[in-house]
């Protein structure tokens, strides 16, 4: 009998589990998201900030064409990464789910209600013959009272809740600087800064003014607010010079370790020269 081949046609069709327990289909959609660019969620004791990086392809596109942070309520938002037309599908179905709870209860939706709602229907696209997985991954944020929430919506379903997290290509440097920084104690200010720092990493540093979007939803307020053109080159101009600084002090260390090197070097060829004379 011939071994089977890797995938063996496992992944011709999303209702076919592989010998081993997997869903091809699943892990493909999972790649499209990792191929996405980077966007961030933070959550802070004031609210929750959302920020995405939305470089161009090209000079010739207008940046603000491209739309990577959706308000789904006045209290909810979600940052995207992967398949955009997919990604505006499940906005879209959010969004109707938002408007019929309070249709439906006279109150706005909580933020983990419709989280598990829009994973319920990503999963239904992963048990029926004839479709495919949304390619897509969302992080929804909101705040309900006094209380914030930030989740990770996954292709297959899966729901789980962060302190901060992040989906797309950045997501290892940018998940450790939040492992290294991030303080459950952190003001709005800090978390849109941490976000920004965690988004430097995850671009090698290639974040302008025109690649960023920020979007908060404030506890004060229950109010979701995109930042102005304006506010974003703030933060960024800010990020930068931290970021200048930081390199900067970086090499002076690096030089003065080369010259306690240098010292220590020639101490040593000093006492070596002493040493032979006395054997002389």
């Amino acid at each position: 009998m011939q071994p089977l081949q890797q995938n063996a046609g496992y992944d011709r069709a999303i209702t076919v589990f592989s010998p081993d327990g997997r869903l091809f289909q699943v892990e493909y959609a999972r790649e499209a998201v990792k191929r996405g660019t980077t966007s961030l969620g933070v959550k802070s004791k004031e609210g929750i900030v959302l920020v995405v990086d939305k470089r161009t392809s090209s000079r010739l596109v207008e940046a603000k064409s491209i739309e990577k942070i959706f308000q789904i309520d006045d209290h909810i938002g979600a940052a995207t990464s992967g398949l955009v037309a997919d990604a505006r599908a499940l906005v879209e179905r959010a969004r109707i789910e938002s408007q019929i709870n309070k249709i439906t209860y006279n109150e706005p939706i909580l933020v983990s209600g419709l989280a598990k709602k829009i994973c319920d229907m990503k999963q239904l696209y992963t048990q029926n013959g004839g479709v495919r997985p949304f390619g897509s991954a969302l992080i929804i944020g909101g705040v309900n009272g006094e209380s914030c929430k930030l989740f990770e919506t996954d292709p297959s379903g899966a729901l789980i809740e962060y302190k901060a997290t992040a989906i797309g290509s950045g997501v290892g440097p940018a998940m450790e600087v939040f492992e290294e920084r991030y303080d459950d104690d952190c003001t709005l200010e800090e978390a849109i800064e941490l976000a920004l720092d965690a988004l430097y990493e995850a671009t090698n540093g290639a974040t302008t003014e025109n690649s960023v979007e920020i979007a908060v939803i404030e506890v004060a307020t229950q109010a979701y607010r995109k930042l102005s053109d304006d506010e974003v080159a703030k933060y960024v101009e800010a990020l930068l010079e931290r970021n200048v600084e930081e390199e900067e002090e970086e090499s002076e260390d690096e030089d003065a370790e080369e010259e306690v090197e240098e010292t220590e070097a020639d101490e040593e060829s000093e006492d070596e020269e002493a040493t032979e004379e006395d054997e002389e």
